[in-house]
């Protein structure tokens, strides 16, 4: 199949791994799955830490369960890439490991304290949710069946981060005040998660093109602010004066003014040159140096390791 025929047939699920894909269309898919699971494993990094910070034990088992489902949805992603067969599993997990891969903007800033972990688990994770609802139509079937499991795991993520946000935001003063400063801190990172403007975009006229993204970046932070902007006044947020918001009735669409956005640190912590990025990074790579000897023990098949039928006898 040539590009041409791919842009004609696309649609959703049209693709799997049984069709002969021109090159293309493999490396693109590849690229955008690859970058997803990436961020949802970078995704649990940050959260963890709030296992044992959580105020409460029901917060602690739900933090803990959301952080095994970001893991889980990495697999199932990096396995879904797999499929194309430009690069493996374990390809993509060294990249990610060495600085090569990319992930989301959002999980390069380490989270400070409990008042700004509602920044990702409800407006982050909603924003994510917008972007992957429309991913259940993507033209690489792999892609679009992974998407429904995570999908509907990401809905409890989603209510959990809205829980603590209520919780926070019906609290004292102090609390309320620490919220907004959390609030301010966070939105313009959040209203870069969906990358530069449609003309601006290095990759989205492509992935549209060949059916694997479904809606644009303006498209989709249009549809996140239709939904937040009314959530975030519903807890008490002052939406911050910069960067500037205009809703445009002709088009019926969101303007964020892009010069009151930092694009230059955007730019940096693409590239993964951002410091607190790179210390993720380097964290990440200093836990799989700790836990090597479990991988070790999983795959040693001698006698003494007890791992082969004759020993678990």
């Amino acid at each position: 199949m040539d590009l041409e025929q791919v842009k004609s047939r696309a649609g959703p699920r049209e693709f799997g791994p049984g069709d002969d894909m021109p090159e293309e269309y493999r490396e693109a898919a590849t690229r955008m799955i690859q970058f997803h699971a990436n961020s949802e494993i970078m995704g649990a990094y940050i959260e963890r830490p709030f296992i044992r910070q959580a105020p409460s034990l029901d917060r602690k088992l739900a933090v803990s369960a959301q952080v095994q489902d970001e893991i889980g949805h990495g697999q199932l992603l990096y396995r879904a890439a797999e499929n194309l067969g430009v690069k493996t599993r374990e390809e993509m997990l060294a990249e990610l490991e060495n600085g090569e891969g990319k992930f989301l903007n959002c999980f390069h800033y380490p989270i400070q304290n409990w008042y700004e972990l509602p920044m990702i688990m409800f407006f982050v994770d909603g924003a994510a949710m917008r972007r992957q609802a429309t991913l259940k139509r993507t033209s690489w079937e792999p892609y679009a069946h992974a998407i429904d499991k995570i999908c509907f795991e990401e809905g409890f993520h989603i209510k959990h981060g809205e829980s603590i946000l209520g919780e926070i935001a019906t609290g004292s003063r102090r609390d309320q005040q620490l919220l907004q400063e959390a609030f301010d801190k966070w939105w313009p990172r959040i209203l870069q998660f969906f990358g530069p403007t449609n003309d601006q975009s290095v990759h989205g006229g492509f992935a549209m093109d060949v059916g694997l993204k479904t809606m644009s970046n303006d498209d989709l932070r249009t549809a996140f602010l239709n939904a937040y902007l009314s959530k975030a006044e519903k807890y008490g947020l002052e939406i911050p004066e910069t960067p500037r918001i205009e809703y445009d009735e002709y088009e019926e669409r969101y303007h964020v003014e892009e010069s009151d956005l930092d694009w230059e640190e955007f730019g940096a912590v693409s590239q993964n040159e951002y410091p607190p990025g790179a210390e993720q990074i380097h964290k990440r790579e200093r836990r799989q140096a700790a836990v090597e000897w479990v991988r070790e023990a999983i795959t040693d098949d001698s006698p003494a390791a007890g791992a082969t039928s004759a020993a678990a006898d």
